[in-house]
């Protein structure tokens, strides 16, 4: 009792109640919008954008600070709200399934994931990535491999009447991992400088890289059997597809290089404020859209020009009193990057779960997934390294996962999804638990060694 007394007296229970207020509120605003027809065909449509971002705002900083209190990743708790949200549409409410069809909000969160992919490139050194050492680079690479073989096979033998393309990709979720969500376990340790922390780091960059290419890779050749209208693919288109992606992130690291220096340069120019940003910002969107224009993945884009960027390029806007580019970027991101978690989970079929047969196949992908990232410790050559500890670090997909599951989800051949319902709540499922675990994993582990 006294613990429920000081929750209740907390602000987060306060915070709590306004935000379901303005949940209910919205809700109640949204769904006469959806039945009265609203102010035409563009004005219900904006209208309805704006309540539903209202509730989809709200929900995420509710789910984040939760679950922030619970010492685990707020995003986590954007993913359990999203749930929650669409778990609704089994009691018929009619303002959850605008929400779950609601294109303007697909954009937004569409928009939000392009930003987080560029921010991850921005706190990756490209330099750094270049010098990885080759324990890093073989533990990237057993992680890639590993893990995609297994998660094609789990899928193979619980779903074989799905096409061979589903089961590729569901491998292809489970080769990246999620370097925030680790790195900030290790940094609460205090454990950064160690050899372990340094492999796992490393390889946690390269895995992105590379998963990338390989979502890449996959995303066209499954857009290519969209267009063909057959189940089969030609293995010299397939290589025109490692080589469009391959040649895409090289002249985006080069050529994005040229371009944003030449951009700053005339940008010290301008007396009006926010260039900086404006730069930074058109220069993701840029190369996101010519990702997308060749067929490729727009997040691939977005993290070839976020990697490109350096904080020396903005030291001449510093001098002047502007802030450094990545706590000018923090405020968008913290507000629209949510946005695509929350929306992921209203994907989540919570209906679905009633059927053994997907429990057991997101226990699978769940055991595929941490077996795999054991497999990549092997790749440590040094002497005196605890290898366990390299391999649960590397164990999180996050909100890496959950972007390969969102493109899974809107990729379609034949009008059907390439990762449906079922799968979609599987791969949150094995997200979930990936992430959940590593952190106490990693904190027994560093206990046992420093014993």
């Amino acid at each position: 009792m006294p613990l429920l007394f000081e929750f209740h007296r907390s602000s987060l229970f306060r915070f709590l109640v306004v935000a379901l207020a303005g949940l209910l509120l919205t809700g109640a605003c949204l769904a006469a919008e959806t039945a009265g027809g609203g102010h035409g065909d563009h004005g219900t449509v904006v209208v309805e954008f704006l309540l539903g971002l209202v509730v989809v705002i709200l929900a995420a900083k509710a789910g984040g600070e939760i679950f922030e209190r619970l010492n685990q990743p707020a995003v986590l708790g954007e993913l359990a709200m999203g749930i929650l949200i669409g778990s609704f549409s089994l009691f018929q409410l009619p303002y959850v399934d605008a929400l779950k069809s609601s294109d303007a909000l697909a954009i937004a969160a569409e928009i939000g994931v392009i930003i987080l992919l560029f921010e991850v490139g921005l706190e990756s050194n490209l330099h750094e990535l270049l010098e990885v050492g080759l324990s890093a680079l073989l533990v990237a690479v057993l992680g890639v491999i590993a893990p995609m073989f297994l998660g094609y096979g789990a899928s193979f033998l619980l779903a074989p009447e799905l096409p061979w393309y589903v089961h590729v990709f569901v491998g292809a979720t489970l080769s990246a991992t999620s370097v925030g969500i680790t790195a900030r376990v290790l940094k609460d340790l205090r454990k950064m400088d160690t050899k372990e922390s340094r492999i796992i780091l490393g390889a946690a960059v390269v895995d992105d890289v590379l998963g990338l290419i390989i979502l890449a890779v996959v995303s066209g050749v499954i857009a290519s059997l969209a267009r063909t209208g057959t189940a089969t693919v030609d293995l010299g288109a397939a290589g025109v597809i490692v080589a469009k992606a391959v040649a895409f992130l090289g002249a985006a690291i080069l050529l994005g290089r040229l371009l944003h220096g030449r951009a700053l340069v005339l940008a010290t120019k301008f007396r009006v404020p926010g260039v900086p940003l404006a730069i930074a910002m058109a220069h993701c969107f840029l190369w996101a859209g010519l990702a997308g224009l060749l067929g490729l993945a727009p997040i691939v884009g977005a993290f070839a020009a976020g990697l490109v960027l350096e904080e020396k390029d903005y030291e001449p806007f510093i001098e002047r009193g502007e802030e450094p580019i990545e706590k000018l970027i923090k405020p968008i991101s913290s507000l629209i990057v949510p946005v695509f978690f929350v929306v992921m989970g209203m994907k989540v079929d919570v209906s679905v779960f009633a059927s053994g047969k997907v429990l057991l196949l997101a226990a699978a992908i769940t055991a595929a997934a941490i077996i795999g990232k054991q497999i990549c410790s092997l790749g440590g050559l040094e002497k005196g390294l605890n290898r366990l500890v390299i391999g649960v670090g590397m164990i999180p997909r996050g909100e890496v996962g959950l972007i390969f599951t969102g493109i899974g989800a809107s990729l379609a051949v034949g009008g059907i999804p390439v990762l449906g319902a079922e799968l979609v709540s599987a791969m949150v499922v094995m997200v979930m638990v990936t992430t959940v675990v590593t952190p106490p994993l990693l904190k027994l582990l560093f206990s046992k060694q420093a014993a």
